[in-house]
């Protein structure tokens, strides 16, 4: 075979590598940002882990080909949301969500752009208004931490430093004066997403449990009333459903259980505090007043990294908020799955009562058939007679009138009526047969 030397480019190079097929390994994620404008985008999954800082295992949860139980992970910069037919990352400033047609994701996602571009429900003005309000106060609210840390670092130099004076830093009349009323309180975006996640798998749950419902009373009342091939299966196929739907709300309640049994999960999911509290400590750190030179011999590493670990550490981000959002869910997939519950006690009953009246019947069954039985043996009884006469002998009966033949027919089959009468009584008082 001739060797045939590998294709050349414009430039005459040879290119022996093939080109990288163009799109592989990409998916298309819907991107609702914090405006409520939505666009789609081609990217890759290590373009989304570097963009939302989420471990490769955690996209895994996301991935539609795979089937993980309803999940809610609080992560350093994103929330992993997997609910029903909800698979969404949520940071502090947008919604990634994988592109689908179904008509529920649809839906969520015009919730969601609702939610964002309205802040529950208040006219433009009213919101721009607040937005305005919002900044400025986070701004005071900025200036006033940091000058407290200012003053914190301050004092204790001055402690170290006893020739110096303590040192103090004024707050300024515009961050003294505010009053605490007057602060408006914005949700955070990620709690709107994350309550719209919520909201639309619970109303899904419910919509499903409601739709189990109407059709699972009708069908149990009628199985009691006919019990049939055709009921039955009926019955069968809605108690696989209610299995099925049971265990995707418990998995859900179990979830929102676990996060408001962990603070520490929810402090995770608290991201837009996270976010302010990084860029005040930069910002205290880049304007911390530098000390002199002779004070600078006298600060060890070991008191620097004391200092920042301190006010690290004096950040905990206010979970309140999310808990009561939580436990609102939270009483709700409770309802939910007590809905569930009663209906499936309705099932178990509807099959109690089918097992009794089944019994019944066979207990029917069985009497009638002892009673066949008790009949058959007096038959035979008869048929012996019957057997009796009519072997080949000479009696004095074969040569009597007629009517001799008929008084033993006759007595031959009372005296079978009576054995019958008999053992059926016997049976009653016995409490066999119960008539």
């Amino acid at each position: 075979m001739a060797y045939s030397p590998p294709a050349a480019d414009e430039d005459g190079a040879p290119s022996s590598v093939p080109p990288r097929r163009k799109g592989f390994g990409r998916r298309s994620w819907q991107v609702v940002s914090e405006s409520g404008e939505s666009r789609y985008e081609d990217v890759s999954k290590y373009w989304i882990m570097r963009r939302t800082g989420l471990p490769a295992r955690d996209l895994r949860v996301l991935d539609p080909m795979l089937s993980y139980p309803s999940t809610i992970l609080g992560r350093e910069r994103a929330i992993v949301v997997n609910l029903e037919h909800i698979k969404a990352i949520i940071t502090a400033k947008e919604v990634f969500l994988l592109k689908s047609i179904n008509p529920l994701v649809v839906e969520f996602v015009q919730d969601l752009q609702h939610r964002i571009s309205s802040l529950h429900g208040m006219p433009p003005r009213q919101r721009d208004e607040m937005d305005s309000d919002d900044k400025a106060d986070r701004s005071w609210a900025s200036e006033l931490l940091i000058q407290g840390l200012h003053k914190r670092t301050s004092q204790s130099s001055a402690e170290k430093n006893e020739t110096n004076p303590q040192t103090t830093v004024d707050i300024p009349e515009k961050t003294r004066d505010i009053p605490e009323a007057a602060c408006p309180k914005v949700v955070p975006f990620e709690f709107r997403a994350l309550e719209a996640c919520l909201e639309s798998a619970c109303k899904c749950l419910e919509s499903e449990t409601k739709t189990l419902g109407e059709e699972a009373y009708p069908a149990l009342d009628e199985l009691t009333t006919k019990i049939s091939t055709l009921n039955l299966e009926r019955v069968r196929q809605i108690k696989s459903r209610l299995v099925e739907i049971s265990g995707r709300v418990q998995k859900v309640r179990d979830e929102l259980e676990h996060l408001l049994d962990d603070d520490n999960d929810m402090a995770e999911m608290c991201l837009t505090e996270k976010l302010i509290a990084i860029s005040l400590d930069q910002a205290s750190l880049e304007e911390e007043i530098n000390p002199a030179p002779e004070e600078e011999d006298d600060r060890t590493e070991d008191s620097k990294s004391e200092t920042n670990s301190e006010i690290f550490s004096s950040f905990k981000p206010k979970i309140e908020e999310l808990e009561m959002l939580l436990e609102a869910y939270f009483a709700q997939t409770d309802g939910i799955l007590q809905k569930l519950l009663d209906m499936s006690d309705y099932v178990d009953d509807t099959e109690d009562c089918i097992n009794i009246m089944l019994d019944e019947t066979q207990n029917q069954l069985l009497q009638m058939g002892v009673m066949l039985s008790t009949a058959n043996m007096i038959l035979n009884a008869g048929i012996v007679v019957v057997g009796l006469f009519g072997m080949n002998i000479t009696i004095d009966l074969f040569d009597a009138p007629t009517i001799r033949f008929w008084g033993t027919v006759i007595g031959t089959v009372t005296g079978c009526i009576v054995l019958y009468l008999f053992a059926i009584g016997l049976g009653v008082k016995k409490k066999i047969i119960d008539i």
